[in-house]
């Protein structure tokens, strides 16, 4: 293993990116989002999705020069086109807007369409937490686990985060995919060699498996059976139908170098608490409760730990794999990525 500075390896990862073909502010943004992932312990969202954005990058799978733009606004809601170019760009347009609708309107729902992976879903919402507002996340991803009682791959892992902001205190974030583990963990665990649990995949001949390239190659488990399932089909039809962005199936897979711009959707919801019972009583209420789930010593908050494992990694550094750092390095350089 080696260590290397958060702000460091921050450069490092926005240095490959331009050297594939993101613009400058894209690979900023990315590389932020990326490195702070990695700082927060979600190695399966971190630096190591890196090579693949080079790679897409570079096939043409994603558009560098690429700028979002709001497509359609009415009320409350917008549509922002991410015009194939990575996520993170679009995704803060579309934060920021329905941040500014909802202070006026009291509720805004943003979309985004012809999007690509949009890395830990819960830190596109720190914006919307900071302006003392409620915020929901969704996204949609290439298709990995098949609707409850079927076998082929259909709809994707869709995460889905959720924040409420706290009057003297770190926000609660909730943030969750809807597979049994999110796919980028088999990702890492095929590049370190490591076997995965029982329970997270199925082969290519639907048999459960604990070889993580064989699970990449087959489909994801849905978490919680039939309920999983349902509320993946859910965020599908929240990023997608809404938006006009591609279903899972249609998109080929993220963990592939070659295959079609993804575009994908993304959508965030964003509540002001003052067009309800008011600030006031929405932080009250919040505190009730986390006092009360503290009362248990066993207890951990939520987003609680991401916390703590970031400001470790800003103290003290980040650990990598030496051929992560390696790979990393090669692409900062403008070499090509080694899937």
């Amino acid at each position: 293993m080696a260590r290397i500075a958060f702000d460091e390896l921050e450069q490092l990862a926005e240095q490959a990116l331009g050297a594939h073909g993101a613009s400058p502010a894209m690979a900023r943004s990315t590389a932020q989002a990326l490195v702070r992932a990695e700082a927060q312990g979600l190695a399966s969202h971190g630096v190591s999705r890196v090579p693949a954005y080079c790679a897409h990058l570079s096939n043409g799978r994603v558009d560098g020069a690429a700028l979002p733009v709001i497509l359609h606004e009415h009320g409350a809601g917008l549509l922002v086109n991410a015009a194939d170019g990575l996520a993170f760009p679009a995704c803060a347009l579309a934060v920021s807007e329905a941040v500014a609708r909802a202070a006026r309107l009291g509720v805004a729902f943003a979309g985004v369409t012809n999007s690509h992976h949009f890395g830990a879903a819960g830190l596109h919402l720190e914006a919307i937490a900071q302006a003392g507002m409620v915020g929901l996340a969704f996204s949609n991803s290439p298709a990995a686990m098949p609707a409850w009682g079927g076998r082929r791959a259909l709809f994707g892992t869709n995460p889905i985060a959720a924040v409420f902001p706290r009057r003297e205190a770190e926000p609660l974030l909730i943030d969750l995919s809807l597979s049994a583990a999110a796919r980028g963990k088999l990702m890492v665990a095929a590049r370190d060699g490591q076997p995965i649990p029982l329970g997270w995949a199925l082969d290519a001949d639907g048999q459960p498996t604990t070889d993580p390239k064989a699970g990449m190659a087959g489909s994801m488990l849905p978490a919680g059976g039939v309920k999983g399932a349902m509320l993946a089909l859910i965020v599908e039809l929240l990023a997608c139908a809404l938006t006009g962005a591609r279903f899972g199936f249609e998109a080929d897979s993220f963990l592939a170098d070659e295959g079609n711009r993804p575009r994908i959707g993304q959508a965030f919801l964003v509540i002001d608490p003052r067009a309800l019972a008011g600030q006031e009583v929405f932080f009250e209420r919040i505190e009730t409760l986390v006092a009360a789930m503290l009362q248990d010593a066993q207890v951990r908050l939520p987003g609680a730990r991401r916390d703590e494992r970031e400001r470790a990694a800003r103290a003290s550094g980040i650990d990598l794999t030496d051929e992560a750092l390696r790979q990393l390095r090669q692409l900062a350089q403008g070499g090509k990525s080694i899937q």
